[in-house]
């Protein structure tokens, strides 16, 4: 399978950033190395990569190209698998990203159990709160709160009916109390969140046909989501956190839910692709495995 062949080269070359590098991971010449990507390119009629004595970049054709030569190698991968084993263990590596509250404090747990029942698949996984691009960026799948706003991205649903919820520390409410409404949050230290340079300090609330909108202000903001969680677990303030963040810490007892009455705004989770053709069937078996452990998460307090 030559063609095959030259695949991997260029992804390695791409990976590496050298054909010698490469060279010497496959045990074959660096001409011969050479030689691979020049029948790529002369195969797909355009360079995939510019090349010169001290570095190499990848052309616009050779960006385009990439991830359909990754997704390539992958599913034939999984074929050559399956074919030569006879089995149907999945295995792999799953590239993953995650926002910092959920991925550090959730997801983290959930990943050692999946793979405890797959133990032919590895994960790597980037934590922040920043959405990756997933076109450019070395990442198969993404749990995010909320749907892209790329409509082009592939947005499977986990947790389709999370929200958010008004927290607050014991001892923050025993020195400050609790508000007994969302306009009650103008006298209060609220911890925002931060992503770019917008600042979430507009909180919205719904009760009947009535729908609020507060301006919240407070000493505290940070681009971190899991900063925000652990200054309201010190008492800092009130947070307007993702249920599936903060479930365990209102179980016992270390927050509580503020203002339950009001509907608040929905956060469902996503698993994000970049394309469907993607959805291998290490991914597939995650997304339900992560499905099923938000459905026996917690409930968020009903609305009374």
């Amino acid at each position: 399978m030559k063609a095959l062949q030259d695949l991997d080269i260029f992804v390695r070359t791409v990976d590496t950033g050298s054909l010698s590098a490469t060279a010497r991971v496959l045990d074959i010449t660096p001409a011969a190395a050479s030689a691979a990507l020049k029948r790529l390119e002369t195969e797909l009629q355009a360079p995939l990569l510019v090349r010169s004595t001290r570095s190499l970049r990848l052309t616009p054709e050779g960006a385009l190209f990439l991830e359909h030569a990754r997704l390539a190698l992958s599913t034939l991968g999984e074929g050559m698998q399956a074919m030569t084993t006879g089995r149907h263990e999945v295995q792999g590596v799953l590239r993953l990203a995650a926002s910092s509250d959920m991925g550090r404090n959730v997801l983290l747990p959930w990943l050692d159990e999946f793979q405890a029942r797959h133990p032919q698949l590895r994960y790597r996984i980037t934590l922040s709160d920043r959405m990756a691009n997933m076109f450019s960026e070395p990442v198969d799948a993404a749990f995010r709160h909320g749907k892209p706003r790329d409509s082009s991205l592939v947005a499977l649903p986990v947790a389709p009916h999370n929200r958010r919820v008004l927290v607050a520390s014991p001892g923050y409410l025993a020195s400050h109390g609790a508000p007994a409404t969302p306009q009650d949050l103008a006298l209060h230290d609220c911890l925002c969140f931060m992503l770019g340079e917008e600042v979430n300090d507009r909180w919205t609330f719904r009760r009947g046909g009535q729908e609020i909108s507060v301006r919240v202000r407070g000493g505290h903001v940070c681009n971190d989501g899991d900063v925000v969680r652990r200054w309201a677990l010190a008492g800092r303030g009130i947070a307007y956190k993702a249920w599936v963040d903060v479930a365990q810490d209102v179980v016992h007892g270390r927050l509580h839910v503020l203002c339950p009455e009001w509907d608040t705004e929905p956060t469902p989770i996503y698993m994000v692709l970049p394309d469907r053709r993607q959805l291998t069937p290490g991914l597939r078996l995650l997304r339900e495995f992560v499905a099923d452990a938000c459905a026996a998460w917690p409930q968020a307090p009903a609305l009374s």
